[in-house]
């Protein structure tokens, strides 16, 4: 029987590394994942429409760093960096709230993607947004399509929504795909993610696929052993 599994932990280690990333003796073990699933809700739910990808988490000994990973920073940094001193000054007034313990050392970093297009986080939103505006979602996901395609890297796009597509009583699902995508590959670099419209009959679910390609390892030069070469395993001698 066919299982499935989520495209990002099904490359972690491979191609993929944690959102947070952290190390913490067991005493604060708890206080540190509660901490940071509470929160990155929290920041979900409070910069959604700033078209925001991933936020990861980064903490040591004494400091934690926030990376918001966002298409559009200005709305985020705002004029002067106002924007983003509130928003680092909102997180901190939120753990206290929540009573987590509070970092010596906070810093939040605003880092920019280059290419919209090819995420699949903002590709969702972009969705959401247009069918949020009650446009065709036909011709939503028929143009948001095209865009994807025509970004720089993409080989592959998969998109389904289902829902009460058009305010109809049964609900259905819609799929468009252009492209190969590769899941079963744990080479193939595949982002994906799930995102909800919110309409006033109901809620329209969400899932978008990208394919941007295969990722090779880089060839490591092969050690000596007593002056002799040693061959890589998939290479079989034929001397």
């Amino acid at each position: 029987m066919s299982k499935i599994v989520h495209p990002y932990a099904h490359r972690l280690i491979i191609l993929r590394d944690w959102k947070s990333r952290w190390f913490a003796d067991p005493k604060k073990y708890v206080a540190y994942l509660k901490g940071d699933v509470l929160i990155r809700q929290y920041l979900e739910k409070k910069l959604r429409g700033m078209y925001i990808s991933t936020i990861e988490i980064e903490r040591s000994r004494k400091a934690t760093r926030f990376i918001i990973k966002t298409s559009r920073p200005g709305l985020l940094i705002g004029r002067n960096g106002e924007g983003a001193e509130k928003l680092k000054a909102d997180i901190l007034t939120k753990m206290d709230k929540l009573k987590l313990p509070r970092p010596e050392d906070f810093k939040l970093e605003i880092v920019e993607i280059a290419n919209p297009e090819a995420d699949a986080a903002i590709v969702a939103y972009m969705i959401a947004e247009a069918l949020e505006k009650r446009m065709p979602y036909r011709r939503v996901i028929k143009q948001i399509m095209e865009k994807v395609m025509a970004a720089h890297g993409v080989e592959g796009a998969r998109i389904v929504v289902g829902g009460r597509l058009g305010g109809t009583e049964i609900s259905r699902t819609e799929e468009l795909k252009r492209g190969s995508v590769p899941l079963q590959s744990f080479r193939a670099d595949i982002d994906f993610k799930r995102e909800r419209a919110t309409l006033s009959y109901g809620v329209i679910g969400i899932k978008v696929w990208i394919y941007r390609g295969k990722i090779f390892a880089d060839k490591k030069p092969a050690r000596s052993f007593g002056g002799r070469e040693s061959l890589p395993e998939n290479k079989k001698e034929t001397d």
